[in-house]
């Protein structure tokens, strides 16, 4: 995990934009959530997370024009674009489950392990290097999760067990990605997650159907269109910089869904959350200053 060599100025630039572009995408993230878990209240979540995938495919079928959006679809990779689109959408499941049962900013707390986990994983998965000092803020990181996570407290339920295995999968969907933008655009990685996750959860959303209202149907598609907005901006994202150097911005994110938290659920985190968060994100700048040193 290290920056370009002193030299290559323009490398470094880019690694920059990256940063930049990872932390805007996903500020959006806790909005497209906080429209879930409102939503989850009163309809089911297999058809929530349904239709926030159908908007998504349809506000990209739309910008990309209409039928001229088959060319979108070429890919050298078609198994695993496939592979990350079905496990997008089973990851963005399980997210709206945990939200629909824990608050927003605890989810989101232990969901910040995937940068940690996705440092480790870049090792064997995608040969970049990791010295002893970036495993130690690795370690370091993980034990906040498990002060949030706090085993054989009451938080330790159904709730926090999804917002891990959605915090596991996302750090191998940005793993996938990295493979994926060295042979395909960014558009196609975005379309064929919305693809394949609307075609996977449609074949249970009959079983889990509701009847929203319009003000409903209003909610799933800004939910739609904020959710697309942010994974493109962190495919370009990834695809602009080593996906060791963008990770740590992920916890940009922290800042939305704690006002967001209070804003709309009157959430604020607990003294548990608050040290777990801290500690995670300690270990994220200390992963970001090793990433500046260049070693």
């Amino acid at each position: 995990m290290t920056l370009p060599p002193p030299n290559a100025g323009d490398d470094r630039a880019r690694v920059l934009r990256a940063m930049i572009l990872m932390s805007a995408a996903v500020s959006l993230y806790p909005l497209g959530d906080a429209i879930a878990k409102h939503l989850t209240q009163t309809y089911p979540v297999v058809f929530v997370t349904w239709a926030r995938y159908l908007f998504n495919f349809l506000i990209m079928a739309a910008v990309l024009g209409g039928p001229r959006v088959v060319r979108h679809y070429r890919t050298a990779q078609p198994r695993l674009q496939v592979a990350r689109g079905v496990l997008a959408a089973l990851s963005t499941m399980s997210f709206i489950a945990a939200l629909h049962s824990i608050t927003l900013v605890d989810a989101y707390a232990l969901l910040f392990a995937n940068p940690l986990i996705i440092v480790a994983l870049s090792v064997p998965l995608l040969g970049e290097r990791v010295g002893l000092h970036r495993w130690s803020a690795v370690l370091f990181g993980f034990a906040g999760v498990l002060i949030v996570l706090r085993p054989g407290g009451e938080f330790f339920q159904w709730g926090s067990l999804f917002a891990l295995f959605s915090a596991f999968s996302v750090a191998l969907i940005n793993i996938m990605t990295r493979r994926l933008s060295a042979t395909d655009a960014p558009m196609t990685i975005l379309l064929y997650m919305a693809t394949v996750g609307t075609l996977v959860l449609s074949l249970a959303v009959p079983f889990h159907w509701a009847e929203p209202t319009w003000d409903a149907w209003v909610l799933l598609f800004l939910a739609g269109l904020v959710g697309g907005l942010g994974h493109l901006g962190a495919i370009m994202a990834i695809r602009m910089a080593p996906l060791s150097a963008v990770a740590p911005f992920s916890y940009v994110q922290i800042v939305t869904a704690v006002i967001l938290g209070y804003v709309v659920f009157r959430e604020l985190p607990d003294q548990w959350a608050v040290t777990g968060m801290a500690v995670i994100i300690g270990a994220g700048l200390y992963l970001l200053r090793r990433e500046r040193a260049g070693r």
